[in-house]
């Protein structure tokens, strides 16, 4: 059991896998008649979100009331926070509520840990995103979307020693990003970066990863995953690149660049997706996509983590 899931850095394998062997059960749950679950039964998660979401924000809503739990959503629009509360006083005010559990969206790079160490709250912690800096259950569903891939029923114990990753886009601002690049290197995959120069950070010497320039080359080396990220624009507060077509020609997957990878490699896309930018319409929807897999095994995945980090002292 975990106490907060903040982020992936530091995750060893055997912790990934465990973890994800957990989500192999609680995905098999949700394919019986009645998929409720009573284990976090009497306990109140809170999804404080303070930046927009529908898929992550109703992922977990989905993942808390399948095993039980009351759930109470807040949305800082409208809310005091649009009035000036801080984090602090926010926090303060679900503690006195008996919030066990909050699942926090944030903006600002940082403020899942803040809000895990600050004795605000007893609660634990789970990051459902925090500024440019990690969305772990997102990295956990991708890993758990390609090992069902690749291995089936017999997906249980494996980890994705062998398998090569090409995460192609704004890395620059994607906590995505950095999230897959500790879990799937800890799972022992490789990870290899593509994006334009001004979206690449400078500073990678401490990441387990290879970098470069040309999704050409990349492609055309034959990656069992082609990982495609949103081009975040909220998020950008200068020009990164001249035109939107002139990234689609040179950093869009295509039809024709994902008609040159190998039949088994996958394509991916954390969502939403901008088509025709990052990625064609057509291969979206391929068989090779796993786009709607990814939404569907994100509900187990965060059952997975909601019991790994309540369902223990802190939930009896």
């Amino acid at each position: 059991m975990s106490d907060h899931l903040l982020s992936t850095k530091g995750f060893t394998r055997d912790r990934g896998v465990a973890l994800l062997d957990v989500a192999e059960d609680m995905a098999d749950t949700q394919n019986r008649q009645v998929k409720k679950l009573p284990t976090l039964r009497g306990t109140t998660i809170v999804n404080l979100f303070f930046e927009d979401s529908t898929r992550t924000r109703i992922s977990f809503e989905a993942a808390a009331k399948r095993l039980s739990a009351d759930v109470i959503t807040f949305s800082a629009k409208g809310s005091s926070v649009s009035k000036g509360e801080s984090l602090q006083d926010t926090a303060q005010t679900l503690q006195a509520m008996g919030a066990d559990g909050i699942v926090i969206r944030h903006s600002s790079s940082g403020a899942a840990h803040v809000l895990a160490t600050s004795g605000w709250t007893r609660a634990g912690i789970v990051n459902a995103g925090d500024g440019t800096h990690e969305h772990p259950t997102q990295a956990l569903l991708d890993a758990f979307t390609i090992r069902k891939r690749r291995h089936g029923d017999d997906s249980r114990g494996r980890d994705l020693e062998g398998v090569c990753v090409v995460i192609v886009g704004d890395i620059l601002h994607s906590r995505v990003a950095r999230s897959n690049i500790w879990l799937l290197t800890a799972l022992g995959a490789s990870v290899h970066l593509v994006a334009p120069p001004t979206l690449l950070p400078t500073h990678t010497e401490g990441w387990p990863v290879t970098t470069g320039i040309d999704l050409d080359e990349a492609v055309d080396g034959g990656p069992d995953v082609v990982m495609m990220l949103r081009v975040q624009r909220e998020r950008m507060t200068e020009a990164f690149f001249p035109t939107a077509k002139e990234y689609a020609t040179l950093y869009g997957l295509s039809v024709a660049r994902a008609d040159r990878l190998p039949a088994s490699s996958l394509v991916m896309h954390p969502g939403p997706m901008n088509r025709g930018l990052e990625i064609a319409g057509a291969v979206a929807d391929s068989p090779r996509s796993t786009v709607l897999e990814q939404v569907q095994n994100g509900i187990g995945v965060r059952m997975a983590v909601l019991y790994d980090v309540l369902a223990g002292e802190r939930a009896a």
